[in-house]
């Protein structure tokens, strides 16, 4: 079957449309539909539900679509592997990550060893870089926090403490370091659950029996420091992710009771793919 007929398909997926697909592969819209009409044929199966111009995947079209990502992305493999006698000289390395910090090394790690490749990072939560990585959209993946699932393969790459910051007017402003226990009734900025920081410090919090005041929980670092800034409260970050400044002073946790540690997965069944391989090897 040609890998157009796949092209089309997983582009109609995730796009929604025939036209956002056709735009998306610069292609006419009669070609898409031309190639998901002779999809659904020749299979006898139905993979779309038509809703006007509304296009979403029926339960075989998301069996498929699995299925399809994955022939792609071994033809991507070939192709690599033809080109350029396993040397990648040129192509593509798609990297999804949850923040800037360490990616960005990554990637001049992998550049300095690879400048003939294109490198493309798409940001998102850690929900929506895990499906990227599942569906095939991207190569490899950067987060914070360890998920257990056979079909991921984890490799550790950092780990860091936990540390707090306060407004140069708060009374802990003036310190380098306060004990875990300071923290009872103290204000403190939650970031949204399932952030690994959060969950990191509610843990060691919980576990030493002491109960902050977290009556606010802001869904990005941004507006954490803001509200740090407004002596809203302490805010709690990475210590690789601590930007300096002059609003704020940073405060170790006695004995760094908390960290968070970031890890690059992959597909367990890409883990020995060219493409992969050369970017756990850069870094």
């Amino acid at each position: 079957m040609s890998n157009a007929r796949y092209r089309a398909f997983i582009a109609v997926a995730h796009h929604g449309s025939l036209s956002a697909a056709a735009r998306a592969l610069g292609v006419s819209q009669p070609t898409i539909s031309t190639q998901i009409a002779t999809l659904e044929r020749q299979s006898q199966i139905e993979l779309f539900h038509r809703r006007g111009y509304r296009m979403t995947l029926t339960g075989a079209g998301a069996r498929l679509l699995s299925m399809a990502q994955k022939i792609m992305a071994l033809e991507a493999e070939a192709e690599f592997f033809l080109r350029d006698s396993g040397q990648l000289h040129q192509g593509e390395l798609k990297i999804g990550a949850v923040g800037p910090f360490h990616v960005i090394e990554m990637v001049a790690a992998y550049r300095a060893r690879h400048p003939g490749m294109q490198l493309s990072i798409r940001m998102g939560n850690s929900q929506q870089v895990l499906a990227d990585l599942e569906r095939y959209d991207t190569d490899v993946a950067v987060l914070a926090g360890l998920y257990d699932r056979p079909e991921l393969l984890a490799r550790e790459y950092a780990r860091h403490a936990i540390v707090l910051f306060a407004h140069v007017a708060h009374p802990f402003a003036r310190r380098s370091e306060i004990a875990l226990s300071e923290l009872q009734g103290q204000p403190l900025l939650l970031r949204e659950h399932g952030s690994t920081t959060r969950t990191a410090l509610e843990s060691v919090l919980q576990a030493a029996g002491v109960q902050p005041r977290t009556e606010l929980e802001i869904g990005s670092r941004e507006a954490i420091r803001e509200a740090v800034a407004r002596g809203l409260g302490l805010g709690a970050v990475s210590e690789a992710e601590f930007i300096p400044d002059p609003r704020f002073r940073p405060l170790r946790i006695a004995g760094d009771p908390a960290s968070t540690t970031t890890y690059v997965y992959c597909m367990r069944e890409r883990s020995d793919s060219l493409l992969v391989r050369s970017f756990l090897e850069a870094i």
